[in-house]
């Protein structure tokens, strides 16, 4: 992502149509993932699940408008580490002001939608067992105190990550993915498991649902990563290709790993292979070609079937895998821009396998390991202080009966009228059929 400048520069009909568009798409995002992260809990939650995703458009608009999008963006404040205050309340930001070649307003929106999106993969790692009056508290102190400062050293003007450090990070593998990862690790583990967890079998309910909702992230995932360029330009074309590519080669790749482990390819194994490549290719789909990319996708693919096995060994409970896919695909993605990078792409800093050495995969090892760190310490300490003062988790017995029906009073499938009048597939006894049924089938 190129940096932020309140430069009066002129303003591209273009760009900003490109990048009006590229807004929408990263808002379809977070409906996409909640149909995602909704079919892969059971029927009693499917509702929460959704909400926590809906919710967080909301919540994240006001405190980012609020002050969020000044923390990020503004003029640096404090050696680095975050932007000022001077747009608290969008104050001094008009129809009139631009950022580059498009509007700011427009910018706003646009990172926005990645606030919005970032927030919300973190719920998939506490799915099941959260309060959701809670979990309406966590999305903006988090927003604020964890997204806002590290959005600001990766993207920010004078941020030390993109200034100090050097380190790449195109479209997020950092402040997106990684932050989101770390967060819902460190979540997780506050909360603490299912009831039932390595016990009981947790499969996903609804696996075209999972499939929707991996499509829609795909669509969206151009925008996300294309509409980072800023312009409408080839910097833009080439990491939407990018995306689509290592999407791809994730695919196949997780698929490769079930075929020679469990002798099956799977659909949700389609669904989770695709999000790891398009979470791998994130950060450098604006710095590696081609090949790059498709070696980024394969990769995580590979690495990250295996490494949402690892909740088991270690006994965190990471529902819905956001540490095994996000966490572990942003790690991947972001320190293969060390080995990838390409001049054409970057306009200067290289790869090792492209004669640049191994300083550049240094600086990607550093911006890692500090924005790992921050987002889980500070997350860590975010939970734990909201599970002090009102509870973080939802009761057993709200666990046990469903989320759906205790928190929202709300049921996502309505089985009574699903099952009027015809015999119940778990119950075919001829006794049990209405009775013109019972004739027919006597």
């Amino acid at each position: 992502m190129t940096p932020v400048t309140l430069a009066a520069a002129g303003l591209d009909t273009g760009d900003t149509a490109w990048l009006l568009a590229a807004t929408a798409l990263v808002l379809l995002m977070t409906p996409g993932l909640a149909l995602f992260y909704g079919g892969m809990v059971r029927t009693k939650s499917v509702l929460n699940m959704l909400m926590m995703s809906f919710v967080s458009i909301a919540l994240v608009t006001v405190v980012w408008l609020l002050a969020g999008y000044s923390l990020a963006f503004d003029g640096d404040a404090f050696g680095g580490l975050v932007g000022g205050l001077g747009h608290l309340g969008m104050a001094g930001i008009g129809p009139g002001t631009l950022t580059g070649s498009v509007p700011t307003l427009l910018f706003t929106t646009f990172q926005l939608t990645f606030a919005i999106v970032t927030a919300a993969l973190i719920s998939g790692a506490i799915a099941d067992r959260t309060r959701f009056a809670a979990w309406l508290v966590f999305v903006p102190v988090w927003t604020l105190l964890v997204y806002a400062p590290v959005a600001h050293w990766v993207w920010g003007p004078g941020g030390w990550i993109k200034d100090s450090l050097g380190a790449l990070d195109f479209a997020g593998g950092l402040v997106v993915e990684i932050a989101s990862g770390a967060s819902g690790l460190a979540l997780a583990l506050v909360v603490g498991p299912r009831i039932g967890f390595k016990k009981d079998a947790m499969r996903p309910h609804n696996l075209p649902m999972v499939m929707l909702g991996a499509g829609l992230l795909w669509f969206g995932w151009l925008g996300f990563n294309g509409g980072s360029a800023l312009g409408a330009n080839g910097l833009a074309a080439a990491s939407m290709l990018n995306t689509l590519v290592a999407g791809c080669t994730g695919l196949l790749g997780w698929l490769f790993v079930e075929q020679r482990r469990d002798g099956h390819p799977t659909t949700f194994g389609a669904a989770s292979g695709a999000v790891a490549g398009l979470v791998a290719i994130t950060p450098a789909c604006g710095t590696v070609g081609i090949v790059g990319g498709a070696a980024v996708g394969l990769t995580a693919g590979v690495i990250c079937s295996y490494a949402v096995g690892w909740k088991f060994r270690f006994d965190y409970d990471d529902s819905l895998d956001v540490v095994g896919v996000h966490f572990v695909g942003g790690i991947v993605g972001t320190l293969l821009i060390g080995l990838f990078a390409t001049t054409t792409m970057t306009g200067g800093p290289e790869g090792l396998f492209y004669g640049g050495g191994a300083a550049q995969l240094g600086r990607q090892s550093v911006a890692v390991l500090a924005v790992a760190a921050y987002t889980f310490l500070m997350t860590y300490g975010i939970g734990k202080a909201i599970d002090r003062l009102m509870g973080l988790r939802a009761s057993a017995e709200e666990e046990l009966t469903g989320l759906d029906q205790t928190l929202h009073a709300e049921s996502a499938y309505d089985h009574g009228a699903l099952g009027q009048g015809t015999a119940l597939a778990t119950d075919a006894r001829p006794s049990a059929l209405p009775r013109p049924a019972r004739r027919a089938r006597e």
